[in-house]
C-alpha cells in the first residue's frame, strides 16, 4: 500500500470516527445514553473535542495526499512520461 493510499484510508477512517463522535456527543446532549457515556467518563465537551480532532486529522491527510511534494510524481504523470 502506497503512502497516497494510506492517507486517504487515514482521512477516511478519521472521518467517520468524528462523526460517530459527533453522533455520541449530540445523544450525550439530549441525555439519551448519558448513564452509558458517564460511566466511561466521556463528557459531552470531550466527545466534541474527540470529533473536531478526528475532522481536523481527515483533512490534514486529504489535503495532503491531493497535493503530493514536488518531488513526487503522481502515477498518472509517470503514464504521461512513459508513454
Amino acid at each position: 500500500m502506497g503512502h497516497l493510499a494510506r492517507l486517504q484510508l487515514v482521512g477516511r477512517v478519521t472521518y467517520y470516527l468524528g462523526w460517530i463522535a459527533l453522533l455520541c456527543g449530540g445523544l450525550a446532549h439530549l441525555g439519551i445514553g448519558q448513564a452509558m457515556f458517564m460511566s466511561v467518563s466521556l463528557t459531552k465537551r470531550n466527545l466534541f473535542e474527540l470529533s473536531l480532532v478526528c475532522f481536523v486529522i481527515c483533512m490534514a491527510s486529504e489535503l495532503r495526499a491531493i497535493a503530493p511534494a514536488p518531488n513526487e510524481m503522481t502515477s498518472a504523470v509517470k503514464r504521461q512520461v512513459a508513454a
